[in-house]
């Protein structure tokens, strides 16, 4: 097992080109397939990627607000005082692993976006405490919690299909969350993955001469640090004194839990990413306490959104010739061919986890998955919430060597994808032998 951690590593970290490069040769391979595979001309190709190259703007917005405002809330006194005591507990490299790895897994299973950052933001925090831990690792297992948001409070595919008027309805009508993510082969799935991850984890702990320590130093750039003095000069302008006011953020802040409170309160706990990031942003205005040490804030740490911003059109236009061209039918049904009532469900796996590659969106991909599959499981009279759920699964398998996702983790971490990947690739070979046979036997 060791020889083949230090194999996947070595390949990853030879051979795994920045993501920006890998999604550009993702669209060339793409198209190629695209002009092989299905009816579509190359020069449809290119306008189906044209059209799609946008497409995927607000959640590109998203995504950098996510990374903006972790940083913004993590870089105040509060949340380095918060974070830093948990970091703390751990007494080993072992103990430091099993922790994010669980704190991720669980923060993932409430809300992926908010697993993604609390794990990298702790990831980074226990690095500056326990000695001797590997801090790749660290990061990868940090990482490593997101294969279970498919399965957990936020899965698109489970809370759409359980809204009234989904696009869907008319195949699978409305399903409870009692048939999909508190069914017993869903909660099995999450209990496994809970016990299971951190194992892995864990055992992949180099010995102790192949331990990459980060320079903590670089994890205290001053760059990432606040100023920590306001203003106090008596003459100061009225423009002056209102940048540094504490009434005018705190008045701010207020507003917008006011607002959270009224959100609870008509909708219950329905959490989204839009609601995670108006939290995430108003509790920063907050904890910074004056306007002009919040925008200070966010701007050292727009750099770290810098990946999203250039990356993800380029995956919107991949999505809109997988998309438009067919190309995802035509993957999904070279699964279904050879498959049969007791395999359908873990090919269903497995063809999400491989249109996942060029697809890396839970949501877009149910759209472009859910017609045919929930079709082929009509026509053979199986499980259609499984069915649905084995989809949501294969996008969240996969995504351990997706960059797509790993992007905010990695820009707080200051790590690169190689950095990571040949340890999320063990993960998911694993973790994919254990979904995989929940699928089959249950």
């Amino acid at each position: 097992m060791k020889i083949m951690i230090s194999i996947s590593n070595r390949l990853m970290q030879k051979y795994m080109p920045d993501p920006y490069v890998l999604v550009i040769v993702l669209t060339f391979f793409v198209m190629g397939l695209a002009v092989f595979l299905t009816d579509s001309t190359p020069v449809q190709i290119v306008g189906y990627w044209g059209d799609g190259f946008w497409s995927l703007l607000t959640f590109s917005m998203q995504m950098i607000f996510i990374v903006v405002t972790g940083h913004v809330m993590a870089s105040s006194p509060f949340f380095k005082k918060l974070l830093g005591n948990l970091a703390g507990t751990p007494n080993s490299p072992g103990q430091a692993i099993i922790l994010v790895t669980l704190v991720a897994l669980i923060a993932c299973w409430i809300n992926w976006g908010f697993g993604l950052i609390i794990g990298a933001l702790l990831a980074r925090e226990i690095a500056k405490k326990v000695d001797g831990v590997d801090y790749r690792l660290l990061v990868a297992s940090a990482y490593s919690g997101f294969i279970i948001w498919s399965g957990g409070l936020s899965s698109s595919v489970a809370l759409t299909i359980a809204t009234p008027g989904h696009f869907t309805e008319n195949l699978i009508g409305v399903v409870p969350t009692s048939e999909t993510l508190f069914s017993p082969f869903n909660l099995t799935i999450v209990i496994g993955l809970i016990i299971l991850v951190p194992l892995i984890n864990r055992f992949m702990m180099p010995p102790k001469d192949q331990v990459f320590i980060i320079d903590r130093d670089l994890l205290n750039d001053p760059n990432d640090m606040l100023a920590a003095v306001t203003e106090h000069n008596m003459d100061m302008t009225p423009a002056d004194r209102l940048e540094n006011s504490k009434a005018l953020s705190l008045l701010t802040g207020l507003l917008g839990l006011a607002f959270l409170g009224y959100y609870i309160t008509a909708n219950g706990f329905s959490i989204n990413l839009d609601i995670i990031n108006f939290l995430f942003l108003f509790i920063g205005i907050i904890l910074h306490k004056t306007p002009r040490l919040f925008l200070e804030a966010v701007a050292k740490s727009v750099k770290s959104a810098t990946g999203i911003i250039i990356q993800f059109p380029f995956y919107a236009g991949l999505m809109g010739i997988v998309t438009a061209s067919g190309l995802a039918g035509v993957l999904s049904d070279s699964f279904i061919a050879i498959s049969n009532e007791h395999t359908f469900h873990m090919l269903t796996l497995w063809s999400a986890g491989l249109v996942n590659f060029f697809v890396p969106s839970g949501g877009g991909q149910w759209a472009v998955q859910a017609p045919v599959m929930l079709e082929a499981a009509k026509s053979m009279g199986v499980s259609l919430p499984k069915t649905a759920m084995a989809v949501a699964w294969g996008d969240a398998w996969t995504n351990m060597i997706q960059p797509f996702y790993a992007l905010p983790a990695l820009a707080i971490a200051g790590l690169k994808a190689k950095d990571i990947m040949g340890y999320g690739l063990i993960i998911m070979l694993i973790t994919g032998i254990f979904i995989s046979s929940v699928f089959y036997f249950l």
